[in-house]
């Protein structure tokens, strides 16, 4: 496969904001539009229904998004279930970021599986350190360790002002979902 990229850079997006994976996935339907090669796994994310699947599915080979771990969201205490499939998930990670078959990985949730002890930071430094160099990688989640920030080229970070949850507006299919 011909490299797309000279050089991949690492790009983080978090903070306490809505748009993270929306963002990240923008980024990989206009790569995927490029006729790049791009892989999408979506950390504690747990078999939900996402429109973005289905529009995966519509785009072609081009694009993947694989959603792991378990069906259920990750609470503030792991399992050893949530442990083990956290591992698993990020043994394939590692392969893909390090194979050369993309141009574009994005590692969805990834900080939060950080910041929830379920991976270690520094086998994702080690990720980051060992990924194929015309490969572009993207993190996103909520708070992003202080030692991946400092390896990334480009920090985003989403700030939320006003949210309608708040006001009782629940997740609309299509929207959010």
């Amino acid at each position: 496969m011909a490299n797309r990229l000279e050089k991949g850079l690492v790009q983080i997006y978090t903070g306490n904001g809505k748009g993270k994976t929306t963002a990240s996935l923008g980024l990989a339907f206009r790569a995927a539009g490029h006729d790049f090669q791009v892989y999408v796994m979506q950390f504690m994310k747990g078999q939900t229904i996402c429109g973005e699947l289905e529009a995966a599915r519509r785009v072609g080979a081009n694009l993947t998004i694989e959603q792991v771990g378990r069906e259920a969201f990750v609470s503030s205490e792991p399992t050893a279930e949530d442990r083990r499939l956290a591992a698993e998930a990020f043994a394939r990670a590692r392969q893909l970021t390090s194979s050369g078959d993309y141009d574009l990985v994005v590692l969805d949730e990834l900080n939060c599986a950080v910041d929830y002890g379920l991976v270690p930071v520094a086998e994702v430094k080690e990720l980051i350190r060992a990924k194929a160099p015309h490969t572009e990688l993207v993190l996103t989640g909520r708070n992003a360790h202080p030692e991946l920030i400092e390896l990334a080229d480009l920090v985003t970070e989403m700030r939320e002002i006003k949210h309608y949850y708040h006001a009782g507006q629940q997740a609309r299919r299509g929207i959010e979902s």
